[in-house]
């Protein structure tokens, strides 16, 4: 469905110091009826990929092609079998529920008893029927989404392009969203989702871990989490901060990772374990628990964005 090869997208004048690159050679191929998550923070180039991919802006080098179509020679008809949702709300704010979708339906020329008949069963799919005379401007955020959906799925598209889809809306909202993807997955539509939440990656079939405009990693969120050198362990401390410091001296602790009430600590195997609460026991850091915990995905991505940095930092050393 979508094939990339080194697809490349900067801003600002060539030659000038302030020129950014948002994707750096991204190489991706993303098949037919794939649930692919492209994950990553702020600024990682996943919204520039995308509307790459939606021929809103043209690539700076590299090239990508959708059901064998060029994104740039060709863009207007990818746009025929596309649905593109962007991050943020896209849609006429004065307009009704109804007169948004009619809107877009004239768009895409659906017309008569398929345009009635297509608009009624998108009210139904996202439970929006009661809302459809309210200006889009007074829906919340998760009804706002599913109305931007709604429109992105229109002219029945093959392949759906979702930029942050569940951001800013409530925990309930994410679910429900998450329950009509999955509904739409399942029906053979191709879908590209980019998020920062690790949690939905791992509704994934595949997810591309990006950083920094760099492609990271890509396979599966079970693979994924076998990149992760070592084991994880879980400790529950008195002074989390000083015990954080403390293991960061040792040099066979791989990575520490604080979260809430709970540190994890990346060693290599399980022939740590003692050490570790040596260790701690010798700084008076009381131990509530010290246990072995499953890898996430968001400890994978942490791993690997520090371990990025170090060799970054190493190669500017050594150019410098």
């Amino acid at each position: 469905m979508i094939q990339t090869h080194r697809l490349s997208r900067t801003f600002g004048k060539r030659l000038r110091r302030n020129q950014i690159t948002a994707v750096d050679s991204l190489s991706l191929t993303i098949p037919q009826g794939e649930l692919f998550g492209l994950v990553g923070p702020d600024g990682a180039g996943k919204t520039t990929t995308l509307r790459m991919l939606a021929g809103i802006l043209k690539p700076t080098t590299g090239n990508a092609t959708i059901s064998d179509h060029d994104i740039v020679d060709e863009a207007e008809t990818i746009k025929q079998s596309l649905g593109y949702m962007p991050q943020q709300f896209g849609l006429y704010q004065d307009l009704t529920v109804d007169e948004n979708l009619n809107f877009i339906c004239d768009v895409f020329n659906v017309v008569g008893a398929a345009r009635e008949h297509r608009i009624h069963e998108l009210l139904d799919f996202t439970n929006l029927h009661e809302f459809r005379q309210r200006r889009s401007k007074h829906l919340s955020g998760g009804m706002q989404k599913k109305l931007g959906l709604s429109a992105a799925l229109v002219h029945k598209p093959n392949l759906l392009l979702l930029d942050e889809p569940t951001t800013g809306v409530d925990p309930v909202a994410r679910r429900e969203f998450w329950d009509i993807l999955t509904e739409l997955h399942a029906s053979g539509s191709t879908i590209v989702v980019s998020t920062p939440y690790m949690d939905e990656a791992e509704r994934c079939n595949r997810v591309g871990l990006m950083y920094e405009g760099k492609l990271m990693a890509c396979d599966t969120p079970l693979k994924l989490k076998q990149l992760l050198p070592g084991v994880v362990y879980a400790l529950r401390a008195d002074d989390l901060l000083r015990a954080e410091r403390i293991l960061k001296t040792n040099a066979s602790v791989l990575d520490v990772q604080p979260y809430g009430d709970i540190l994890n600590i990346i060693v290599p195997d399980e022939s740590h374990h003692r050490q570790l609460k040596e260790q701690l026991s010798q700084h008076d850091i009381t131990i509530h628990s010290l246990r072995p915990t499953p890898p996430r995905l968001e400890e994978v991505f942490i791993y690997l964005v520090r371990q990025y940095r170090k060799d970054s930092n190493l190669q500017q050393e050594q150019f410098a």
